[in-house]
């Protein structure tokens, strides 16, 4: 641990012509005396005072310090840190996460003429901010006294000063180094925005409006216009620069709004991170041209320039933050995808009898197929393939079985909390209106009684299908689907007291994922528009006609999401076990509806006697912990994703929970099973079929739409 320097001995090691490195490195033993412990801001204010107080004393020490600061002017070019620290170097998403990984695992030196780097290792505590923007005036106006630099000779000018000023009209009073930085900093930020504002990425997709306005091409000759008022008197705005300068932040305002108006394209048409990525940079760089801006005209240059420093401190922390980067660039994409499968589960959640009888059926038929799939997962077990292919055959199978219920319209119970959840979190948006909350847990009531229907219907048809498949084995081939001892394993492995409930939450986990990969899928078809590609592509419609390209378009937008869904869950849950075993992790899938058919087809094998096996029973109570954590899990997260995605924020959490104990305490029956529905009579008209059942003629009940399965 190095030992704490004092002010005295920090003066006495003051010197401007030791090498570079040596100069930086006083640099930074100065602002780590000056910060101490970062308890107190008023210490740090009062090391601060004691430090000019000691200066203006010894006059030799200051001039000493003056030189040392000229020096470092001229040898670090401060316009970069003004204007792109913080910034990112790349504009693409991926290029910047793997420069902030860099950043954030590779040292820096201080033997850099990089002013943006030296900055970053002088002011690199989230205290430093904290100081320097609550620094007062009294204060400010000595450091600005200490360290005031007056313009150099032309033949010594240096990189801080703007080529503009190197020769100034005779008898114009000359600009300082610090003015003529802010001025070439605001140049290099208009350049930043007028490149982005011209990129085709975001120019193709800015409203018809703002393409037609061109804010974008006006903002540099309206920065030059402003610029020659301005050098007319720098050290006071004229009228002539105040017009000027309000027509420049109003052209600004103007590129501002024309890139915003991207955001209405993406929402429409699908997101992407590289784009919201360019447009938070351009949005970010227009904020920072308004603090130079305030730096180079305000009345009170001092404080908004200490502003400035300090935010560059925050930006320069926030440029080490990964997850920050991901969170902020990523968050329209996370809302499209819950919006998405918010569409997609409402198609889930049963409201009418009829709803909740549908669901009935269409689960059942995903039993009926699920059953096929349990006698395959034993035959892909018989083969005795490696660990991968053994897994790669297995999720195939889970894969096309999946696609098989979609393509019948039928659903298979665990896949729909991930849906459902998003079409959930949406209704917590208005909550504040009269009898929202009573509105939700009806939603929550319907919720849970299509899963209930979901559930039922998938294992009391898996079971017994299970069960007849394994006797016309039995009785075409002489035996059952297993034999004992595979029966006996299966009775082992899915006991409830082992690790099946782990194993439920991950596959829980799994479900999740998959909803996840299906709204971003479908976010990356719609924003290729490939649908339209397939429909008009000249080689497309040249092999299919155009008719079956139009049908296939058709097709695929609305099924790319059901399909990338079920095909990734069903290859997760073959191949995850599988690279798990790979680094000595002993982790299994427990899905609800397989785990059923498994069960079912080691009793078939071992008869009636499995019945006074107490193996049974615990793997009988394993299946229901199974549906429960498969659901559970699965739900919980996509709720807490569409909260985020929503920016649901303060929901009276207290009344909902209110309100559904006492649903609970009062209707338990509507979880389960639909509440009978009031028959409508009238006297003068008579009661048409449609009209009975209280539903339009076209409704639509859930799994019959072509987009889910």
């Amino acid at each position: 641990m190095t030992r704490p320097i004092d002010l005295p001995e920090l003066l006495a090691q003051l010197d401007p012509n030791v090498p570079l490195v040596q100069r930086h490195l006083w640099l930074i033993r100065l602002a780590e005396w000056l910060r101490g412990d970062a308890s107190s801001v008023a210490t740090t204010h009062a090391r601060l005072a004691l430090l000019l107080d000691a200066l203006q004393q010894r006059q030799s020490t200051r001039a000493l310090l003056q030189q040392w600061w000229q020096t470092l002017l001229e040898t670090v070019d401060a316009t970069a840190l003004l204007a792109d620290h913080g910034f990112a170097s790349r504009s693409a998403f991926a290029s910047e996460l793997a420069e902030r990984i860099r950043l954030k695992l590779l040292p820096g030196t201080p033997e850099t003429n990089d002013a943006s780097t030296l900055f970053a290792l002088v002011l690199h505590h989230p205290f430093d901010a904290e100081w320097i923007s609550s620094l007062d005036a009294h204060l400010l106006a000595r450091l600005a006294d200490l360290l005031q630099t007056g313009p150099e000779p032309a033949p010594k000018r240096t990189a801080w000063q703007h080529p503009l000023f190197a020769n100034p009209e005779p008898g114009s009073p000359a600009p300082t180094a610090w003015q003529a930085t802010l001025m070439e900093a605001l140049h290099f930020c208009t350049g930043q925005i007028r490149a982005t504002g011209f990129s085709p990425e975001l120019r193709l997709r800015m409203s018809a409006l703002a393409r037609q306005s061109g804010p974008f091409h006006a903002l540099a000759a309206d920065l030059e216009a402003l610029e020659v008022t301005w050098r007319q008197n720098p050290q006071q705005a004229t009228a002539n620069c105040q017009q000027a300068l309000q027509h420049f932040q109003k052209q600004l305002d103007e590129c501002r709004h024309a890139a915003a108006s991207v955001y209405t394209h993406l929402d429409a048409h699908g997101i992407s991170v590289n784009l919201v990525f360019q447009l938070r940079q351009l949005r970010e760089r227009a904020l920072r041209i308004r603090a130079l801006l305030d730096c180079l005209f305000s009345a009170t240059p001092q404080q908004h320039t200490a502003q400035l420093l300090g935010h560059l401190v925050s930006v320069g922390q926030d440029r080490l933050s990964v997850r920050a980067l991901i969170a902020a660039n990523s968050s329209m994409l996370a809302s499209k995808v819950a919006e998405r499968s918010s569409e997609t589960g409402e198609h889930y959640i049963t409201r009418t009898r009829a709803e909740y009888t549908q669901m009935l059926r269409d689960a059942a038929g995903g039993g009926a197929v699920m059953s096929i799939t349990t006698m395959m997962k034993f035959v892909v077990l018989s083969m005795g393939l490696s660990a991968f292919w053994g897994g790669f055959f297995a999720g195939m199978n889970y894969a096309l079985s999946f696609v098989l219920i979609q393509l019948m319209h039928w659903t298979v119970a665990t896949k729909q909390p991930a849906m459902t959840a998003p079409a959930m979190a949406a209704k917590l948006k208005d909550l504040g209106r009269p009898g929202a909350i009573e509105g939700f847990i009806d939603e929550v009531a319907h919720l849970m009684r299509s899963q209930v229907a979901a559930i039922v219907g998938n294992l009391a048809m898996v079971a017994p299908y299970v069960l007849l498949i394994s006797t016309v084995l039995w009785l075409t081939l002489g035996r059952p689907m297993i034999d004992a001892a595979t029966a006996h394993h299966v009775l082992h492995d899915l006991t409830l007291l082992g690790p099946t409930a782990l194993f439920a939450a991950g596959t829980g986990v799994l479900l999740f994922a998959s909803s996840i990969i299906a709204g971003w899928t479908e976010n990356w078809f719609v924003l290729q528009r490939l649908d339209s590609a397939l429909r008009y592509n000249p080689r497309i419609t040249a092999v299919l006609g155009v008719v079956r390209a139009d049908r296939w378009a058709s097709f695929m937008r609305n099924n790319i999401s059901g399909l990338t869904a079920n095909i990734s869950l069903g290859l997760m849950l073959g191949l995850v076990p599988a690279f798990a075993g790979f680094v000595g992790l002993g982790l299994e899938v427990r899905h609800v509806t397989l785990s059923t058919g498994q069960l079912a087809a080691a009793a078939s094998s071992l008869g009636a006697g499995i019945f006074y096996m107490p193996a049974f029973w615990w793997c009988l109570a394993a299946v229901a912990c199974t549906g429960v954590l498969n659901v559970a899990v699965s739900f919980y997260l996509a709720f807490l994703l569409a909260l985020r995605a929503h920016n649901v924020s303060g929901v009276q959490r207290s009344a909902i929970y209110a309100a559904l104990r006492h649903r609970l305490r009062h209707q338990l029956r509507s979880f389960f099973l639909p509440v009978p529905e009031p028959v409508a009579t009238t006297q003068s008209e008579p009661t048409t079929p449609a009209a009975a059942s209280h539903e339009p003629a076209t409704h639509h009940t859930p799994g019959h739409d072509d987009n889910h399965g």
